[in-house]
């Protein structure tokens, strides 16, 4: 075969129908119309949702979420429990049992139950007077920027089904996570850089198991290709493949990009695939970041007032101060959402040791953090959150001792905090009973689909609409369960 005969069978290739391509291209004629008719007027609403327009003035530009994976310890953050030192080891079997306790396998088969009380001391902070352990001090020093939320609960009991509820708001694979929702929702505000990035900061000493994380956490599911997040490296080249090969310059690669969109979009015409319009979008986006990619990781514009807030370890590419000063620069950019994942927070033993290592990791940051958006007037409109998955049980897994213990995973209450946008600062929100096993405040419960509603509001979508249809159903990253917007919280909200 000679190469016209290749063409001529690229060309038959690109030209033939096949049974799907048949049904794409029909799917937009009479029995589009047909289907149409029979469709609820709420889900017609929903598939008529314009994009990149909010629902109402948004509070939130963007969003920096702070992912704390493995689920750190309420009674060691921000839970106080004075009293469970009078307790120190009771068996609070029979207590568990009454209240329908779910035990993981890690603590089913324990002969007994015995209190934990925590080994950090409290104290009171700023004019709120609000309780925050000694292993936060500097979270401490801001506790009147931010909201603690004590009353969080999720479904899920272990790590991945709980981190996929909280990214995803499903413990089932293929759905939307949070940040490629808003991506898809309200569009981007920088065309050289993704809207929505994901930093993955390494503890910077020993820690707890340290918990696997997949894509799925930052992926798209049913949603375009395009709003996927795009993992920035600390090490090497921030994104793989970014720079021209060898022997390729600036303009060789335009016209490369030229002549291959020029292909593209005849097979387009011909299929019409959307995938391949998102192909096409992500050469372009790739092309502008290799002049704002540098620009973004080159800290050398940073001054040393920058590096006290954060630390010295923020020059330390990969450590948490690194990847909370590179959150602050991609919001500066109009990045719409940033994801900063930092793992080891699963400590079922060694907890007072493993735990200290871990907030030393990101305290002081946190506050920098905050800090370094108050001072460039960003955080009246940047949301911050920050917590994990679920919480811990008040007792010990295996042995208690005076100088060690673990706790296991606990659904139904932990601790999380947020800032900026309108979020009421120096307020907590929600308490719990005694062991931090239920939470005493049901008007102020939050749940994990409760916290997307509150993101999704803050940043100008109403979740009752926004939506997007897929295989016939109405997809929400709340989904069918009814949530709220936790409107306390909020200076002023929209839903109230």
């Amino acid at each position: 075969m000679d190469y016209s005969d290749i063409l001529k069978s690229i060309d038959l290739q690109n030209t033939s129908v096949s049974r799907r391509q048949f049904f794409r291209h029909n799917a937009m004629g009479l029995g589009a119309a047909a289907l149409t008719s029979l469709l609820p007027k709420e889900l017609l609403n929903a598939a008529g949702n314009v994009i990149g327009q909010p629902n109402f003035e948004p509070k939130a530009k963007r969003v920096i979420y702070i992912s704390l994976i493995g689920a750190p310890s309420q009674f060691e953050t921000f839970d106080y429990k004075p009293n469970l030192r009078k307790e120190y080891k009771k068996d609070i079997k029979d207590f568990l049992v009454e209240s329908g306790q779910r035990l993981t396998g890690m603590t089913s088969r324990q002969a007994s139950f015995p209190v934990a009380p925590s080994f950090a001391d409290f104290k009171q902070y700023g004019q709120s007077g609000t309780w925050i352990s000694d292993t936060l001090p500097n979270i401490g020093k801001m506790v009147d920027d931010i909201c603690i939320i004590k009353s969080m609960h999720t479904d899920a009991i272990n790590h991945e089904p709980a981190n996929q509820l909280m990214y995803t708001g499903s413990m089932q694979n293929g759905k939307a996570s949070l940040g490629s929702w808003l991506s898809y929702g309200l569009g981007s505000l920088n065309n050289d850089l993704p809207t929505f990035c994901v930093l993955h900061a390494q503890p910077g000493s020993p820690n707890g198991n340290t918990q696997a994380i997949s894509s799925r956490l930052w992926g798209t599911g049913f949603l375009p290709g395009k709003h996927a997040g795009v993992n920035l490296r600390a090490q090497g080249d921030p994104v793989l493949f970014l720079k021209n090969a060898p022997g390729i310059d600036r303009q060789l690669r335009r016209d490369m990009l030229d002549g291959l969109s020029a292909l593209n979009q005849k097979t387009l015409k011909s299929v019409g695939d959307p995938e391949i319009q998102t192909r096409m979008q992500q050469y372009e986006m790739a092309y502008r970041m290799q002049m704002s990619v540098p620009d973004l990781t080159d800290m050398s514009d940073e001054s040393e007032h920058t590096y006290e807030l954060y630390g010295e370890e923020a020059k330390t590419p990969g450590s948490f101060a690194n990847t909370a000063l590179m959150a602050r620069r991609l919001a500066e950019r109009g990045v719409r959402f940033t994801q900063i994942f930092h793992r080891g927070w699963d400590q079922h033993k060694d907890l007072p040791t493993n735990i200290s290592h871990q907030c030393k990791d990101i305290d002081r940051a946190c506050y920098g953090l905050i800090q370094d958006l108050k001072q460039r007037g960003l955080l009246e409109d940047t949301l911050v959150v920050c917590g994990g998955e679920f919480g811990r049980t008040v007792y010990s897994q295996g042995i208690l001792t005076d100088k060690t213990y673990g706790r296991d995973h606990h659904p139904r209450c932990f601790s999380m905090w947020m800032a900026g946008a309108g979020v009421k600062g120096g307020m907590v929100y929600g308490d719990t009973d005694e062991y931090s096993y239920n939470i005493t405040t049901p008007d102020q419960k939050v749940h994990v689909r409760d916290l997307h509603a509150t993101i999704l509001e803050r940043c100008g979508l109403d979740f009752h609409k926004f939506g997007f249809l897929h295989q016939g159903l109405e997809q929400k990253i709340t989904g069918v369960v009814p949530a709220k917007v936790a409107t306390d919280i909020l200076h002023s909200s929209h839903m109230a």
